[in-house]
């Protein structure tokens, strides 16, 4: 605590980010974990198989079953089979990324604005220090001077401790994200596909029987 008072006021805007960072990074860790045991790829090839032998609603039901975030991208399209398939899976697969997203945008701000409140710690405790130099009064003041020159190292030692906790994090719940949202891309194209072939070869079995 006194090396946190010895950073001067700009200390407390610094703790109030890492803080919120904190918070952040442990909300975001529970959501990953609760993601990683909600996973169920047998739920996700159980759906297509299911579509592959034409039982869609059995799919359908499979997937009202499954808290797989595929699975549940995989049901609103099987949902919606008869009419805007397309817009389903892709307004399905955006609400699921957007959860990955979510609190980003603070570590992203913690990243940029950490080294940037230190800067400003750096800048008012030069400032503090300079000051005293330019009364012409040195005598006794070395203190006050040596003071104000560790405030502004004091301060941006912790605005970077913030942006380095932060950007690690950061990066991997990006990459996180992007795989999350090539998984479920992946798996939509392979169901309008499925479903496509599926719909060609009922026509092809109806004209078989009109012939």
């Amino acid at each position: 605590m006194e090396l946190f008072f010895k950073g001067g006021p700009i200390m407390w805007p610094i703790l109030v980010l890492s803080g919120i960072t904190a918070a952040v990074l442990v909300e975001r860790a529970a959501f990953l974990l609760r993601m990683s045991l909600d996973r169920d790829p047998k739920a996700v090839r159980a759906v297509f198989e299911l579509v592959e032998r034409g039982a869609l609603d059995e799919a359908l039901a499979t997937a009202a079953r499954s808290k797989d975030l595929v699975v549940q991208v995989l049901g609103e399209g099987l949902r919606h089979r008869n009419n805007s398939l397309s817009e389903a899976l892709a307004e399905s697969a955006s609400q699921q990324i957007h959860r990955f997203h979510r609190g980003l945008v603070v570590l992203d701000t913690a990243v940029t604005l950490g080294p940037l409140l230190g800067l400003l710690g750096t800048v008012t405790g030069m400032m503090r220090a300079f000051s005293l130099v330019g009364g012409g009064e040195l005598a006794g003041k070395q203190a006050a001077i040596t003071g104000g020159v560790a405030e502004s190292l004091i301060a941006v030692c912790f605005g970077l401790g913030v942006a380095i906790v932060a950007i690690v994090p950061l990066n991997f719940l990006n990459a996180r994200a992007e795989r999350v949202r090539r998984e479920i891309e992946a798996s939509a194209t392979r169901l309008e596909m499925m479903l496509a072939r599926n719909r060609s070869d009922a026509e092809a079995m109806m004209v078989d029987r009109v012939a």
